[in-house]
């Protein structure tokens, strides 16, 4: 690998050579930089890997909890079947009035299926349910009304469309009461909104930890090499041919901390995996937890390289200017 002093006095002639050797030249330093970058994190393994595992720490925080709240979202998205209107319908309905009723409401648009409860049949069942059988034999009369229960279409089974479903319903004169098994559904996702924006919040603060780390990384590497940069900049480099390096070496700070916040993340995953599973049996569910997958990966490393990148920018546009040859 070529020394500054020689990349400075090769940028110094590089005006007497023809375009094609200029730009041969420029993706030549550019791929020297990349290895040196590389190289200078080996050179100090202890110091690197410890500036990589608090990068990594910090990007797998909030990738983690992202991953965590989609996977409650897809859990809740597959709930539209417990979006189920229950319609109480007025006493003294005759049974061929409950089943012309049921009729009419499979025709209304959003209406999957209805199922008939008749009020016989919601006496007997409670009767089996609640033990109280020989004190409701002494009412003489049945108390409890017929129902409809209604499961609404898939379009119509998100919790906003089917609370209007519902009141369109509930305004039949033959409705008395109209029951939503779906506002449990609705706290959990405001929930998951609040749980999905705070983490989003903790990420860019999080984000803004990571390039004070890598500036400060960066900062201190900048006053190792002043001779060298003071050298430099007599020889005739620009500040943008001495900023190269830098900003390659906080760009592999980004990279392996956002592999290593990766590698977090899948491990945290593959040890909820097995509970996650056990739970989600006992609910005769055959949930699983899903991974970052390859967008989410992709992203997760791009950030890490950005946040590199600019925490090594801010560093040296603001210490570069300071160091000028005596």
């Amino acid at each position: 690998m070529p020394s500054t002093r020689d990349d400075g006095v090769h940028g110094a002639h590089l005006s007497r050579h023809t375009p094609g050797q200029r730009l041969n030249a420029y993706f030549l330093h550019h791929r020297q930089m990349l290895l040196a970058g590389l190289q200078r994190l080996r050179q100090h393994p202890l110091a690197s890997f410890m500036t990589v595992a608090v990068i990594g720490i910090a990007l797998a925080l909030p990738a983690g909890t992202l991953v965590l709240v989609k996977n409650a979202k897809n859990v809740s998205d597959n709930w539209k079947g417990a979006a189920r209107i229950s319609l109480f319908l007025k006493p003294g309905l005759s049974d061929a009035l409950v089943q012309q009723l049921a009729a009419s409401v499979r025709e209304h648009a959003g209406v999957g299926s209805v199922q008939v409860i008749t009020a016989n049949q919601s006496l007997a069942d409670f009767q089996q349910r609640s033990g109280f059988g020989d004190a409701l034999n002494l009412l003489g009369s049945n108390p409890l009304p017929a129902v409809l229960v209604i499961q609404p279409t898939d379009d119509y089974a998100m919790p906003a469309a089917a609370q209007q479903l519902g009141q369109t319903l509930g305004e039949l004169p033959q409705v008395d009461q109209v029951r939503m098994d779906i506002q449990w559904l609705e706290r959990l996702q405001a929930m998951l909104e609040i749980l999905r924006r705070a983490v989003v919040i903790i990420a860019l603060l999080l984000a803004l930890a990571v390039v004070f780390i890598v500036g400060n990384t960066i900062r201190l590497e900048i006053e190792n090499r002043r001779t060298e940069i003071e050298v430099s900049k007599l020889m005739g480099a620009t500040d943008r041919f001495i900023r190269r390096p830098f900003l390659y070496h906080g760009a592999w700070y980004g990279l392996a901390g956002g592999v290593l916040a990766w590698f977090l993340v899948v491990i945290a995953l593959l040890l909820m995996a097995g509970p996650v599973s056990h739970l989600a049996s006992l609910y005769g569910n055959q949930f699983s937890l899903r991974g970052l997958g390859f967008d989410g990966s992709l992203e997760l490393l791009m950030s890490g390289i950005v946040l590199g990148w600019l925490g090594s920018w801010l560093a040296v546009a603001r210490h570069l200017r300071a160091i000028e040859p005596a």
